[in-house]
């Protein structure tokens, strides 16, 4: 593997800043995010790239290989789940295995955004179509974790879900609402509201992103602790998992046709996992499930494996089979 592309993606300044956060919990620092801004500062990151998703679906069109990856997309968020369910279970009970499953099946929409950096710091060109993939990969996983529990728990009567709720919570929930909703705005607009808003969604992007990664690095550290009682399975897990399903994904997007950078974004998708959707949902439709097992590993273990040496790595593959 080139040596350089991790070395390109660790000296990303937005990532040093995630690594500078990590350290600041390890030497013991005061220093820490006012509460209120890492939620702004993630409402911020889900209007730009929505919106931006949006105007460049205008430029590309539905075109047929932007309907088959819309398509892969959907099918990888429900095919994660299952699979990764019944591995799980090996170990873990079955409410646990459930949450983490429906996890893995969702995305990060933050390390989506940090490959897109990556390839704009090595002048990569992508479709901002794959805004598209993001949206409809963050709510299909929750459906499927769910309706694991209700298909594997012995006596259905003493669990009764509200599918309204259910379904609100998994489409209606604030980040896939505000991503879908800047998406469609920046559809509606094109380049005339890209002009109007490119002072904010622009020139201001890679400042947020730096303080939400700093912040990341913060909680990341934090969380790390919390993984001890599961010993190495699911350390080894919210690792090899992800490279995995990143595997997956670079076979779909080679059979596709993709470019090599919607490949690395779409291969980023399959690898990375929620910390922040899905999470909300399984805390209140799967309470007996633990939360410090699925947020610690996709946060503490995925995340960080994601954007330090997984992006490179998933680009790297990507470039000896696109020869």
């Amino acid at each position: 593997m080139d040596l350089n592309l991790i070395v390109s993606n660790i000296l990303n300044p937005p990532v040093l800043f995630f690594f500078l956060g990590m350290v600041a919990v390890l030497v013991k620092s005061d220093l820490e995010i006012p509460s209120p801004l890492p939620k702004l500062f993630s409402l911020y990151l889900l209007i730009s790239i929505g919106f931006k998703g949006g105007v460049e679906l205008v430029k590309s069109g539905l075109s047929r290989e932007v309907i088959l990856i819309i398509l892969a997309a959907i099918f990888m968020a429900c095919a994660v789940p299952i699979y990764t369910f019944f591995l799980l279970r090996i170990k873990l009970d079955l409410y646990n295995a459930a949450a983490i499953a429906a996890t893995y099946g969702s995305i990060s929409a933050v390390t989506f955004i940090t490959a897109g950096s990556f390839l704009q710091q090595l002048d990569i060109s992508y479709g901002g179509y794959m805004v598209a993939a993001l949206a409809l990969m963050e709510s299909p996983a929750i459906i499927v974790g769910l309706i694991l529990v209700k298909l594997s728990t012995s006596d259905q009567s003493d669990r009764e879900f509200s599918w309204s709720e259910v379904l609100r919570e998994a489409f209606l929930n604030s980040s896939v609402f505000l991503l879908v909703g800047s998406l469609l705005i920046g559809l509606l607009t094109g380049e005339h509201g890209w002009e109007v808003l490119s002072p904010f969604t622009q020139q201001m992007f890679y400042g947020v992103l730096t303080f939400f990664l700093l912040d990341m690095g913060l909680v990341a550290a934090k969380r790390i602790k919390d993984l001890q009682a599961t010993g190495f399975f699911l350390i080894g897990f919210a690792i090899l998992i992800p490279i995995f399903n990143a595997g997956i994904g670079i076979a779909l997007a080679k059979l596709i046709g993709m470019s090599q950078g919607d490949a690395l974004l779409f291969a980023v998708l399959c690898a990375s996992a929620s910390y922040i959707a899905v999470p909300a949902a399984m805390r209140m439709t799967v309470p007996e499930a633990n939360p410090s097992l699925y947020i610690s590993s996709a946060l503490a273990v995925t995340f960080p494996f994601n954007i330090i040496v997984g992006i490179p790595l998933y680009l790297y593959v990507i470039k000896l089979l696109w020869i």
